[in-house]
Formats: C-alpha cells, sequence, structure tokens
C-alpha cells in the first residue's frame, strides 16, 4: 500500500516550512492541496510557496490553472492520486480544503453528475427558496450544508435531479476507508498565538502588494465572479474595488475571515480524519514528531 503524508492544520499555522523541512529528510515531493495556488498570477493572496522557499522542493498543482478555470475536490482527487501512484516512495501533501484531502485518501467517489453546472430554473430561485428544494431531495445532505452556500446545494439537488438517486444515499454506500498508508500530521498552536500569526500574515500580504496584485488580476479581465477570487483574501476586495469600503476595512475582514477559516479547519479535521496533532511552535513536541513521522516512514 502506498505511504501518503499529510501536513494538516490550520491557516499561518506554520505547515508550510514543516512540509519542507520533512521533504529533505524523506527526499520526497510535495503535492499541494491548496484550492487557490493552482491559479496563476494568484500569489500574495493565497499566501503561495516562493521559489525560494521552496528550498529546491518540487512542488506539485500550484500554478496549473487559469483564474477563470473551475478546480473542485474531484479534479484534485484525480490528479492527486495520479502523481501517488507514479511516485516511488512517499508521498506528501501540504495544506488542502478537508473535503479535497478526504476525496483523495478516502474511497471517496464523485457522482459523474457531481461537477455539472445547475439548471437555469435553480439558478433563478432565491437561497431560501433552494433550501426549500433542498430539504424536500435531500433532507440527510441538507443537515451537511448551510443554507447560504448555494453552489453546494444546487450540485447536490442536481445530484439528485440528474442521477435518480440523492448525494445522502451515494456517501453513505462508500465504506469510508483510507485507501493508503496514511499518517496525517496536523500541526496547531495555543488559539490566540494563532491569531496573531494569521492577522500579521494578512499585514505581510498587504505589504507585499496585495492589493495591486488584485488590480493587476481586475485589468487582466479577471472579475470577482471568477473562481479563483472567490478564495479568502481575494473576495473581500470587491467592495474596495467598487467604492464601497476602505483598503483597512478590507484587511480586517480578510483577517475575520481567515480566523473563522482556521477555526472550521479545526473542527473539521477533528471530526473527519485521524490527525496526530502537536505543537508546532514547540520545539520539543516539533522534534518529537519528525519522530514519529520517520518511525512511520520506515515501517
Amino acid at each position: 500500500m502506498k505511504k501518503v503524508l499529510v501536513i494538516a492544520g490550520p491557516t499561518a499555522v506554520g505547515k508550510t516550512s514543516f512540509s519542507i523541512d520533512l521533504a529533505k529528510r524523506l527526499n520526497c515531493e510535495i503535492i499541494s492541496g491548496d484550492s487557490i495556488q493552482v491559479y496563476k498570477g494568484f500569489d500574495i493572496g493565497s499566501g503561495k510557496v516562493t521559489e525560494e522557499e521552496k528550498e529546491g522542493i518540487v512542488h506539485h498543482l500550484i500554478d496549473i490553472r487559469d483564474p477563470k478555470d473551475s478546480y473542485s475536490a474531484a479534479d484534485f482527487q484525480k490528479m492527486a492520486r495520479e502523481i501517488i501512484d507514479r511516485t516511488e516512495g512517499i508521498s506528501m501533501i501540504c495544506g488542502g480544503t478537508g473535503l479535497y484531502l478526504k476525496s483523495c485518501l478516502y474511497d471517496y467517489t464523485f457522482n459523474e453528475e457531481s461537477g455539472m453546472y445547475a439548471n437555469e430554473d435553480l439558478e433563478k430561485l432565491s437561497n431560501e427558496e433552494l433550501w426549500q428544494k433542498l430539504l424536500e431531495t435531500d433532507p440527510a445532505q441538507a443537515e451537511k450544508l448551510h443554507p447560504n452556500n448555494r453552489r453546494r446545494v444546487m450540485r447536490t439537488i442536481t445530484i439528485a435531479e440528474r442521477s435518480g438517486r440523492r448525494q445522502s444515499e451515494i456517501e453513505a454506500d462508500q465504506k469510508h476507508e483510507m485507501i493508503y498508508d496514511t499518517f496525517i500530521a496536523g500541526c496547531t498552536m495555543e488559539r490566540s498565538k494563532l491569531y496573531e500569526r494569521i492577522n500579521r500574515r494578512v499585514e505581510m500580504m498587504f505589504e507585499a502588494g496585495l492589493k495591486e496584485e488584485v488590480a493587476s488580476l481586475l485589468d487582466q479581465g479577471i472579475t470577482f465572479d471568477d473562481p479563483a477570487m472567490k478564495g479568502i483574501g481575494y473576495r473581500e476586495w470587491a467592495g474596495y474595488f467598487r467604492g464601497n469600503m476602505s483598503a483597512e476595512e478590507v484587511k480586517e475582514e480578510i483577517q475575520k475571515h481567515s480566523r473563522q477559516f482556521a477555526k472550521r479547519q479545526y473542527t473539521w479535521l477533528n471530526h473527519q480524519m485521524p490527525v496526530h496533532w502537536f505543537d508546532i511552535s514547540d520545539e520539543d513536541e516539533y522534534q518529537k514528531m519528525i519522530g514519529e513521522i520517520m518511525d512511520w516512514s520506515r515501517l
């Protein structure tokens, strides 16, 4: 069974530097699990690893999509698995949306309809009307979704309408078993310290020219309706460029949304995966986790 090491944890906790440290020790390459770093030109706001930071380690699934192209968990699953299957030795995934990680590591199958767009009739419905339709169509799946998550609500309804089976039924048929020998190292730290890091990271993005990066993307014809602009660090700028917000207000929104996202990441990982958590800011715990991973790699 293929060995896959996953470096998980909330945004800004230090996953990138930890993954590169491990990649050098294990002589392996890194698969990015990030949903925005795949887009060309989306560098500062996504916290994309720089060439200098890579220290010569090969990184996959970065700068592979144009900003107007879609990128889904199904896309990540297909490409990440292809890389893992052709790799000799250990594969490493760094970061990533929870669903992306689960889709790759578990016996997670996507219904062929899941990538299709909803029909025009659904597009015309309000969020409340869509939610009511979802409750009638697939109440079990509705328990997992937020009423304002319009895209996923429409996708769930579309799956039921076009396949004749509810998404909840399709997921229930899966065994929810890992298909690789997987070790998930969860980077964490005291919450107030993490929030300080998040706030500082956003400050550094502004200092590095985040506003100018977004302005340049807009000049290229990219809009806030395009898939790449949906990520935290980018979508908050819509109000600024429409003249409704100040740059300082945008910064505060990005910081707030990043902190909220970090909290959701913790919750999701704790409930969905067998994570080996360690305090990445504690040198003893850092070295202990390195040892555990190295021991696992030799099994």
